[in-house]
């Protein structure tokens, strides 16, 4: 009778073959594959939601510079075309209040008749934000924004530009504009919720 063969009744001998060296690396490279491939995905995804968000920023800063370049080449000629055009651009108190805030600009423009060019210096989207008078210890208050129900996010954009404005009988006059717009994403149009002269 011949004898049992004794790896197949002994069951240390089954585990040894299942451990093997060649399993053990197969399932060490098999990890290290899921989790290179876990690691550049998510690489990956970041890249592409920091160049949604540039590319969002991009749309702001161009919003912005776009509404302040109206605003700083109005002239006699053109300042109610101008004037709807900006108003057009505005959402929020902005647009509610916008003949009071704009009324400084439209008296200077029709009392001065002046013929005004303007040129955007710069532009940046404001992410600190530094408040000289807050009580030590308290964070400054957060701009004001619009309503989630009207606008996804606003971003707060910086604008310096110069004008230089020509009256009949006078020598130039060069104006530096210091601005911070609240710029919002309604609908996906960014249009202009907050106007503020810097100093």
């Amino acid at each position: 009778m011949p004898e049992p063969d004794q790896t197949r009744s002994d069951p240390s001998a089954t585990r040894a073959n299942v451990f093997s060296g060649y399993g053990i690396a197969s399932a060490v490279l098999a990890v290290v594959g899921v989790l290179a491939i876990a690691l550049g995905a998510l690489i990956w995804s970041n890249h592409r939601d920091a160049a949604h968000e540039r590319d969002y920023q991009s749309r702001v800063l161009a919003a912005a510079a776009e509404w302040t370049g109206v605003l700083i080449n109005m002239n006699v000629d053109n300042v109610d075309a101008s004037l709807q055009k900006l108003q057009d651009g505005t959402v929020g108190d902005l647009n509610s209040d916008f003949d009071a805030s704009i009324k400084p600009y439209r008296e200077v423009v029709k009392t001065l008749q002046a013929r005004t060019t303007g040129q955007i210096e710069s532009v940046s989207v404001e992410t600190v934000h530094h408040d000289l008078d807050t009580v030590a210890g308290q964070r400054p208050p957060a701009p004001a924004t619009l309503p989630a129900a009207l606008a996804e996010r606003t971003d707060t954009v910086l604008v310096v530009a110069t004008s230089v404005s020509e009256n009949a009988g006078s020598k130039p006059t060069t104006v530096r504009w210091n601005l911070r717009l609240g710029v919002s994403d309604v609908d996906g149009t960014l249009m202009i919720s907050r106007l503020e002269s810097l100093r």
